[in-house]
């Protein structure tokens, strides 16, 4: 898997641009509050339109100004964890965590990695941030992502739970075959989790 990213964007008086190719597994994209880490990440799924270069992930390409390829969001296959959890209050965390699915079969081996198996009939208002996080998560990955995009991920919590989320995306990063890109502005967070770190 390899990330070759070089994105710019002109928003108002501010331009925001990046440039990386790498083959590390784990990526933390660090930079101030503001500096466009988020826009990045939306870029790379296809949320934002650069004005200028490109997305190739694992030699695919799905973005290119120049030659005005442009694979739509739902075609390019990325596993998006937005810095709230955005679970669905109507669905409980089990049908949360199918939404999107590419099937049932990995639900409970999914839910039992990342905690939330016993969790399975509550619904997202009982949740605390840190489990809310962990479906939001598992919900990524029952959707088959290609790569993982995680934004601020550590963000709004407290030290006990920071500990506990930080495990949980080492585990992530670890134990399944799905790339990463993640942003924060730690960089202590950044060294942890990531084996490179590009700075903005």
């Amino acid at each position: 898997m390899s990330f070759d990213i070089d994105l710019t964007l002109r928003r108002g008086d501010a331009l925001i641009a990046t440039a990386f190719a790498t083959d590390a597994r784990a990526v933390a994209l660090v930079g101030p509050s503001g500096i466009g880490k988020t826009s990045v990440l939306d870029m790379i799924a296809g949320l934002l339109r650069p004005d200028h270069g490109h997305v190739r992930i694992d030699g695919r390409l799905l973005s290119d100004r120049a030659t005005r390829v442009d694979v739509p969001v739902h075609r390019r296959r990325a596993g998006y964890v937005f810095q709230d959890a955005r679970l669905f209050p109507h669905l409980d965390v089990r049908r949360n965590l199918l939404y999107g699915a590419t099937g049932t079969g990995r639900l409970l081996s999914i839910a039992e990695s990342l905690d939330v198996a016993h969790l399975l009939d509550r619904w997202p208002r009982a949740l605390s941030g840190g489990e809310a996080r962990r479906v939001a998560i598992g919900r990524v990955l029952l959707s088959g992502p290609q790569f993982l995009l995680l934004d601020e991920p550590l963000s709004s919590l407290d030290r006990a739970r920071r500990e506990e989320a930080m495990r949980l995306i080492e585990r992530v990063r670890d134990d399944t075959a799905v790339p990463l890109l993640l942003v924060t502005h730690d960089e202590a967070e950044a060294e942890r989790l990531a084996d490179v770190i590009v700075r903005m």
